[in-house]
């Protein structure tokens, strides 16, 4: 449990030095970098170095702290940032939650019956080649003629299928992959022991699969949040992140720093998803065996 904490912190800690040098590599190209940017045969290479394409770091830090629009009583960007990763937050979480059970389902499934891996397995890995735009006219169409324990189907419950749509993918194929990886002589070991699939099941394919479902849920957490962003934007749900994103870019051209904000609200909600995965590590991970551990890696 400590080691797994300490790596977690640590984790964290290079997560913040990245963020350092990120805004120390854009305020040293917007220093030497041109207003124009470099091109090579009509094709810009590297963005416009000027204020309107990128504002200082500085700036976009300050404008957080402006009110959002120029009216009595108009909140700050920030509440206004926060109140949207909120938002997006909970429906990212309902699609997080539910693409992993389906993934998890889906996983159960094809490593009990090689018919149903066969049947299903190539339909998983084509369903993420299908664009999002696409999907959303669809999720959207079917939503309103369902109802949900007898409640009209909500704009937001759209939403909440496409991040899902996304997160369901990296669950299955790591989970697949982590009950598949007991070693044969470990699965021996359990046919002469007479254990029966369900408890061959529980007692070692499920724990030599936490190793491979961790990194999983972790890679499902931030496709939610993609999803879901995206997914606001497709469906014109208010409220969230998406189309906050939309709607400072409108102001780009006479308040640079504005849709940074807004953008930097996206990724500061996809690395807290993912970093709350690390809470689910710190659960299971106690419930690994060492040898379950070892088949895994």
């Amino acid at each position: 449990m400590n080691r797994r904490l300490e790596r977690g912190l640590r984790s964290g800690g290079y997560g913040v030095l990245a963020l350092v040098l990120l805004g120390v590599v854009w305020e040293g190209y917007k220093a030497v970098g041109s207003p124009d940017g470099f091109s090579i045969g009509g094709v810009r290479l590297l963005p416009r170095a000027d204020d309107a394409s990128m504002p200082h770091v500085s700036q976009i830090l300050q404008r957080f702290g402006r009110p959002e629009v120029a009216a009595e009583g108009s909140p700050t960007v920030l509440v206004a940032v926060l109140r949207a990763m909120w938002f997006s937050f909970r429906i990212a979480l309902a699609g997080w939650a539910g693409g992993a059970v389906v993934g998890m389902v889906l996983a159960l499934l094809m490593q009990r019956f090689r018919t149903a891996r066969d049947a299903l397995l190539p339909y998983v890995v084509v369903s993420q080649t299908v664009p999002l735009v696409a999907i959303a006219p669809v999720v959207v169409g079917w939503g309103g003629n369902l109802a949900v324990l007898g409640r009209p189907w909500q704009p937001w419950m759209s939403v909440a299928v496409i991040s899902g749509y996304l997160a369901f993918f990296p669950v299955a194929v790591g989970m697949l992959r982590g009950l598949d990886s007991p070693t044969a002589a470990q699965l021996g070991l359990m046919h002469a022991c007479a254990a029966s699939y369900w408890q061959t099941l529980v007692r070692l394919r499920l724990p030599a699969s936490v190793g491979h479902l961790i990194p999983a849920l972790r890679l499902a957490a931030a496709a939610s949040v993609v999803g879901a962003i995206v997914a606001e934007i497709s469906t014109g749900t208010r409220g969230g992140v998406g189309r906050l994103i939309i709607e400072y870019a409108q102001s780009a051209t006479g308040d640079p720093p504005k849709p940074w904000t807004a953008l930097l609200g996206a990724a500061a909600l996809g690395l807290l998803a993912a970093g709350l995965v690390g809470l689910v590590d710190l659960t299971l991970g106690r419930f690994v065996p060492a040898a379950a551990a070892k088949g895994a890696r």
